[in-house]
């Protein structure tokens, strides 16, 4: 069975093999113009992060979340996804401290939208912790915020490794503007009048007042040059003249080919597999040492798989998922690699031979469309029916040696189709309601 057809149902949306780690942008949330505070380079790119985790996550569960429902990841991994090296973590934890008081305007670039929510807080809520000796950070956001971010009508796709690499403010700000036009026919922006574009660009409350001609010269030249050198972008500043003042400015779009990622600049890691592997107990310094030895990708891959395998009731518990993680991958490696294959725990194999659909299973020829199929009747069922199949998974997990503190939080958050806990609603309410052998077809065996 295919392996992406399980990461559609068990995991967040995910990128695909190659592809960069993104957050889908809404619209009206292009324009971010400070109210209360400076709003720094670091802040920024952290709470673009804090975006990408919480779509991920808000795409992965079945009904949209209470209001105090509060995201989390390690503090180190939020910063890694920024393409930081951790040497930022002290201002970053000042920084989320202030966003919950400091207040922005958000506006659409879309010609009359205007501003679309005024002196919100960029953060309901905040809270760092240590746990285990890592710095964990918690955070929730406004309503209507969180009801864009989990289904954005329009949205402009934001790479995170490429806003890793632009080093101003105005960069970024003018990158994710000019990336809703990317395929634009037109290939330009909205015609703004100058002061729009100050006050979008510039990080502090109330913009740069000082005259076009100088925030010019010394932050759109040098942003549009960067953006030009390090992304996918090739724009070009128009500007539009009342007699011989500019009054109005848009900027021509033109998509070109990615540059490669400069040598000894490694590419960001994705926060979400990190919180991943700490539902696992795989603490994120042992992850990060196999995300640097095998890729992020064949990780994430076999991250997968373990999931799988610990939420199956048929199989001994895994005593040690880094261990059980570390030789996946190792007996992944090529032969002719550096390293002879290793063999994985045993597991105890079920002796039920392979069978056709049980009766009253849902029709399909693929294990990955029946897998899909359990997860929307899931989602279909009565809260109070669905928590009777959370409760028995959170039971199997228990037995299992796996009801970690990160699984407990998330279940009574409501969090309950993702990852690990995810996988085992759905194993548990298949084969109770289908039998032992609901993802058996004639061509294949059971899952995993």
């Amino acid at each position: 069975m295919p392996v992406s057809a399980v990461n559609a149902l068990i995991t967040p949306p995910r990128p695909g093999a190659g592809d960069a780690l993104e957050l889908r942008k809404p619209h009206e949330m292009i324009v971010m113009v400070p109210r209360s505070a400076r709003v720094t380079l670091t802040a920024r790119r952290i709470y673009t992060v804090l975006l990408q985790v919480s779509q991920a996550r808000l795409g992965s569960m079945a009904a949209m979340p209470l209001a105090d429902f509060m995201f989390e990841a390690p503090l180190a991994a939020v910063l890694r996804t920024t393409g930081s090296d951790g040497a930022d973590r002290t201002a970053a934890k000042r920084y989320l401290g202030e966003m919950r008081s400091l207040e922005v305007d958000w506006e659409s670039t879309a010609p009359g939208d205007g501003v679309k929510w005024r002196g919100f807080s960029m953060l309901s809520e905040v809270a760092l912790e240590v746990r285990r000796g890592e710095t964990w950070v918690s955070w929730s956001f406004p309503p209507s915020i969180m009801t864009a971010l989990r289904e954005p009508s329009r949205w402009a796709r934001i790479e995170l490794d490429v806003l890793a690499r632009l080093s101003t403010y105005a960069a970024i700000a003018l990158y994710e503007i000019c990336v809703r036009y990317r395929d634009n026919p037109g290939g330009v922006t909205s015609r703004k009048p100058v002061g729009w574009w100050t006050d979008a660009l510039s990080n502090m409350p109330g913009g740069d007042k000082r005259e076009w001609r100088k925030f010019k010269n010394e932050r759109v030249k040098e942003a549009v040059a960067e953006i030009n050198q390090e992304t996918d972008l090739e724009i070009e500043l128009i500007e539009h003249r009342q007699g011989r003042v500019v009054s109005e400015v848009q900027f021509a779009v033109r998509r070109r080919a990615k540059p490669a990622t400069p040598a000894g600049q490694e590419k960001p890691v994705d926060a979400n597999l990190v919180l991943r592997g700490e539902t696992l107990g795989i603490r994120e310094i042992k992850l990060d040492g196999l995300i640097k030895e095998f890729g992020e990708e064949r990780v994430r891959d076999q991250l997968d798989t373990l999931e799988r395998r610990a939420a199956k009731n048929s199989l001994r518990a895994v005593d040690n998922a880094y261990s059980y993680l570390r030789s996946l991958l190792r007996n992944e490696r090529d032969p002719a690699g550096e390293a002879a294959p290793e063999p994985a725990p045993p597991e105890i194999v079920p002796a039920t031979p392979v069978q056709a659909p049980p009766l009253g299973a849902p029709a399909s020829d693929s294990a990955g469309e029946r897998i899909r199929a359990m997860r929307k009747e899931i989602e279909a069922l009565d809260p109070t029916q669905r928590q009777v199949w959370v409760d028995r998974a959170l039971q199997a997990l228990a037995s299992k040696g796996m009801l970690t503190a990160i699984v407990s939080r998330r279940a009574s958050q409501g969090d309950v189709m993702h990852g690990l806990l995810g996988s085992m609603v759905v194993q548990t309410y298949a084969a109770a309601t289908y039998g032992p052998d609901w993802n058996a077809t004639a061509s294949a065996g059971p899952l995993g």
